[in-house]
């Protein structure tokens, strides 16, 4: 007799990860204790091994919750016993920039990419679902950050560090993560953060996905993941011209900073939009909290501007226009004659 539907399905998704990973190679999890990762973390240990690879588990200890430290170890000897090894934890500090949300998620992926570097794993899984694809596609479209938002979150990654991080997972359901974790007698641990209405994400998915599916019809995270895949496509490709465009419209420059209005100017929308975000974002304006209506004031300053002083953007960046450049710093502008 084979092993339950909902254990077999997650199997699946990571043998099918696994391909791209070299025979021999060290493959990591990161597991929270909650169902996704656990599921995810039980499936690594049983299919690495069959396909030639190592498996090992991290937990990462936000310390935001009281006794977060021996939960972290009990979850060391739940991976262990599942034949994840190494298997361990590593205790990180969240700061406050960006808000709790951001500024742990950075905590968390930072951690991730030291453990990586020093074990020499070839890649880091993470438990993102299809459910946690519908909820960042739902908070792309509250921002209004376009298609690149709307795409949600990418099957595979790298990170500036060069650490490979894969969520085998994204086409799978809650529901079957936290069957296969019962199927397997696994007690998952759940975050009293992941019910705290003071987040976003958590009233998107407990208040805001459930009355889309009661106003119309079930399937909406299923249609929101679909819509994800399809945008990703068109995304990856406005976002390679862009990239072409930013470093041409750089290498113009004369040893003077910015970037000339007058090749802004020339970009379809589409591009330049997606050109001044990655100049806001390179002069330090974070990602997360950079919205389409920052960029979009960003864009008045190429395309409709009247002698406008500066654009405001999130953690301190301005955005203004000088002799014929866009520009991007901390602080005010200089003051120079006309511009």
């Amino acid at each position: 007799m084979g092993p339950d539907p909902a254990v077999a399905s997650v199997r699946v998704a990571v043998r099918q990860a696994l391909d791209a990973v070299p025979p021999g190679a060290l493959v990591l999890v990161a597991c929270s204790g909650g169902a996704d990762s656990l599921a995810l973390a039980a499936a690594l240990a049983f299919e690495a091994p069959r396909g030639g690879r190592r498996a090992g588990g991290v937990t990462i200890d936000h310390g935001l919750q009281d006794g977060s430290d021996e939960r972290a170890e009990r979850l060391v000897r739940t991976m262990a016993g599942l034949g994840l090894d190494p298997a361990g934890s590593v205790a990180v500090t969240v700061g406050r920039e960006g808000g709790p949300e951001n500024a742990a998620r950075e905590a968390r992926y930072e951690a991730l990419d030291r453990a990586a570097a020093r074990l020499d794993a070839a890649a880091v899984l993470l438990g993102h679902t299809r459910d946690d694809q519908a909820e960042t596609v739902l908070l792309g479209l509250a921002r209004g950050s376009g298609a690149r938002s709307l795409a949600g979150m990418p099957a595979a990654f790298q990170r500036p560090s060069g650490v490979r991080y894969v969520r085998p997972l994204l086409e799978t359901g809650r529901v079957t993560t936290h069957r296969a974790c019962e199927a397997l007698g696994l007690e998952p641990w759940d975050d009293p953060h992941n019910d705290d209405p003071a987040y976003l994400r958590v009233r998107v998915r407990n208040e805001a996905l459930p009355v889309l599916e009661k106003t119309l019809g079930p399937g909406v995270s299923d249609a929101l993941a679909r819509t994800a895949r399809q945008l990703r496509d068109d995304a990856d490709a406005l976002e390679a011209l862009a990239t072409r465009a930013y470093r041409d419209l750089q290498g113009t420059d004369t040893g003077e900073e910015g970037l000339p209005v007058e090749g802004l100017a020339e970009l379809p929308r589409a591009v330049r939009t997606r050109v001044l975000r990655m100049a806001a974002i390179d002069a330090g304006s974070p990602p997360g909290t950079l919205a389409a209506v920052h960029v979009d004031a960003v864009d008045r300053l190429v395309t409709a501007w009247h002698g406008q002083q500066h654009v405001d953007l999130p953690a301190g960046v301005r955005a203004f226009r000088r002799y014929g450049k866009l520009l991007f710093g901390a602080g005010s502008p200089p003051r120079r004659g006309r511009q």
